[in-house]
């Protein structure tokens, strides 16, 4: 059993090996024309520069932070100084994973453009080839980077609990960037998008992405420092925390394992999450659509097959690794209830993203009906996009609730902390499909400023449009698993900070449930606040090019892109670091205060950050499908509705509410979760 550690880093390294082949196989694809070129570079270059601005800043935090973990963990028993290399190890990983996938993303951005030239299928290949590499690259960084520390750190002269204490700071490193990235990536593309559609499309008239507005290269860069980077960072602190919660709890088997199978508690979840990047990587052959198909149906099969396959190897894995029965604490456990544990967040998975689907997708009532309202105005347009966000909490939340209450009556804590880790275990190609849709809305937009003919700006508005619905399942997915993987580390946390139960009646600990409760709210308001904020420069200065470029209207001459990216690029920096000190401080402060006003403040914030992140994910996704829907031309009450309709215009409207809601603030509430419980668990030995 034991000689498992010194295979589960190769799971990682098989997933870097297929990333690094994809690569080499879409540099090999035909860019196409030199103007297309030109665009590409422009986004690349916006990209880049972004984020080595960005690690700039995170590079003094991340040293500072380290600095003072290896500080306060020097020279206690349970745990040990390595744990700030741990901290580094991790932050580094993960922003390593968001910059590989970014700069996969803006190769195969204009490659996807070209092959919708000659077809769908060329097109959605590439650009999901793009998006594969983004999810093999986060899986394979995160199950080598634990793999190979647990490795290591076994080897010292610790016994197990310290060995995992010393690991949690490689999680806490990826909570941490991901928060940054997500936020920092959210405001820059939300801020450019925001300015881009109203300064174009509604105060000067003009297309989606047409090479007049100073604003499109900023918004195209943004859907790669958000959509991508951000995702990336975003998932491989889920997927590492889920793994690291599982592994904290199957520690606790160690003395009632026969010796040959003492570590398997702690091995297993290595092991499944292993499992699920080979079978991703097989279900990535699966994706596949003809001319005329549906792009949809084809990302679905991939992550079906996955799905099914994972599952069949669960039962095998779980049995092969588990004693058949044992007890403690008088709980009776068995290797069929930690599968059963396993198969529901599976399951879990999948119908969150299906329900997710229905809510945001258009071939569906919710966002058709979202268009419809859209006729009377505006008003009506976010009167009805915000009902559809409340409403889609609920299917959800049923799911998510019975999914904790069925893991434990199976497994315990422990089948908890396994079913979140179940639905993650398809990371791999669900973050494929995911990263597949910043993909291809670059390749409309390339396809727009290149002025390519209409077929071809058609083949990619079918891909975004099936990208802005894999978006929103990537979010939906993100939040579910946020919810179990946030349940897992607040018992673990409990268990390291010794508190055996949490007593609402108690004063201290109500006060700390209405602050962690408050905290969503608060933090919500700080990124869309500032995404507003950052808007309003870049439609002012959109305005002014208008007003001061000779010929720019008429198409003469070109728009001054670089001002608008600058704007994005401090506006996100600045905006930043505020709401990342906030989750970073609130729980050290607030468990200094009292260890149980903590998990008082840990249960509000899981319970009101993930219908909070739900709400704005699916109201903004349906918003900016039904915008799109609306684009592609739709009859109500027998009078047809496209681009520069007055319908249109209110939809515009709607989908810039919509845009932080679903990139900004929404998917930044399950890391802010995470984020707290992570840093609670750190520093719970230091509180107890």
């Amino acid at each position: 059993m034991e000689s498992l550690i010194y295979v589960i880093p190769f799971f990682g390294l098989a997933a870097l090996l297929y990333s690094f082949f994809k690569n080499i196989w879409i540099s090999k694809q035909e860019t196409g024309t030199e103007k297309m070129v030109t665009i590409s570079n422009h986004i690349r270059e916006g990209a880049i520069a972004f984020l080595k601005t960005e690690y700039k800043v995170l590079i003094v935090f991340v040293i500072a932070v380290a600095l003072l973990l290896g500080f306060a963990n020097s020279g206690r028993e349970d745990s040990s100084w390595v744990i700030a290399i741990s901290f580094v190890v991790g932050a580094l990983s993960s922003g390593l994973a968001g910059y590989l996938g970014m700069i996969a993303a803006t190769k195969a951005n204009v490659r996807t453009t070209n092959a919708a030239r000659k077809g769908l299928g060329p097109a959605l290949e590439i650009a999901f080839s793009g998006g594969s590499i983004m999810g093999m690259n986060v899986v394979g960084l995160g199950i080598f980077g634990l793999g190979t520390l647990f490795l290591i750190y076994s080897n010292q002269a610790w016994d197990l609990a310290k060995v995992i204490n010393v690991l949690s700071g490689f999680s806490l490193g990826a909570s941490s960037i991901a928060l940054f990235a997500r936020v920092g990536g959210g405001i820059y593309t939300k801020a450019a998008d925001v300015g881009a559609d109203l300064a174009g499309k509604v105060y000067e008239g003009i297309p989606e992405d047409d090479p007049r507005n100073p604003a499109t290269i900023a918004d195209n860069v943004g859907d790669n420092v958000g959509d991508v980077a951000g995702m990336g960072a975003d998932l491989f602190e889920s997927y590492v925390g889920a793994t690291i919660g599982a592994m904290v709890l199957g520690a606790v088997f160690t003395n009632v394992f026969p010796k040959d199978q003492s570590l398997a508690g702690v091995l297993l979840p290595l092991t499944l999450a292993g499992a699920g990047i080979l079978l991703s990587i097989f279900g990535t052959f699966f994706v596949k659509v003809k001319e005329g198909g549906n792009p949809q149906k084809a990302l679905n099969t991939g992550e079906f097959v996955t799905s099914a396959l994972m599952l069949i190897a669960s039962y095998f894995i779980i049995h092969a690794m588990l004693p058949e029965e044992w007890t403690m604490d008088g709980f009776e456990y068995t290797a069929n209830g930690v599968f059963f544990a396993t198969i529901i967040g599976l399951i879990a998975g999948v119908l969150i993203g299906l329900i997710t689907e229905y809510y945001t997708g258009t071939d569906y009532r919710s966002v058709k009906n979202i268009a419809a309202q859209s006729v009377t105005g505006a008003a009506t347009n976010i009167i009805a996009g915000l009902s559809v966000g409340m409403l889609s909490t609920a299917l959800p939340i049923l799911i998510i609730s019975a999914s904790i209450i069925g893991a434990y009556e199976f497994a315990n804590l422990y089948g908890i902390a396994i079913a979140a880790l179940g639905m993650l275990s398809t990371t791999g190609i669900q973050l494929a499909v995911d990263a597949y849709g910043p993909i291809s809305d670059n390749a409309g937009g390339i396809a727009e400023m290149s002025e390519l003919p209409h077929e071809v700006r058609e083949r990619t508005d079918k891909l975004d449009a099936v990208g802005n619905t894999t978006a929103a399942i990537g979010k939906g997915f993100a939040i579910g698993s946020a919810a179990l993987t946030a349940l897992a580390l607040f018992s673990a946390f409990m268990h390291q900070a010794d508190i055996q139960t949490i007593d609402i009646s108690k004063p201290v600990i109500m006060g700390g449930l209405f602050i962690g409760a408050m905290l969503p709210f608060l933090f919500s308001s700080m990124a869309m606040s500032a995404v507003g904020r950052a808007a309003k420069k870049m439609i002012l200065e959109v305005g002014r090019q208008f007003r001061e470029i000779a010929g720019l209207r008429e198409g003469k001459a070109e728009a001054e892109y670089a001002k608008c990216v600058e704007i994005s690029t401090q506006a996100a920096i600045k905006e930043m670091i505020l709401p990342g000190l906030l989750a970073v401080i609130v729980p050290v402060v607030v468990g200094f205060i009292s260890k149980e006003m903590l998990a008082g403040l840990l249960a509000g914030l899981t319970a009101s950050g993930v219908l909070m992140a739900i709400f704005q994910a699916n109201a903004g996704g349906a918003w900016d499908n039904a915008k799109k829907l609306i684009e592609g031309g739709i009859e109500f009450d027998g009078v047809r509705y496209e681009k520069g309709s007055d319908a249109h215009k209110a939809a515009v409207v709607g989908d810039t509410v919509g845009d932080p809601f679903k990139d900004t603030s929404g998917p930044s509430l399950n890391i802010l979760i995470k984020l707290l419980s992570v840093v609670s668990f750190v520093i719970a030995p230091l509180i107890r």
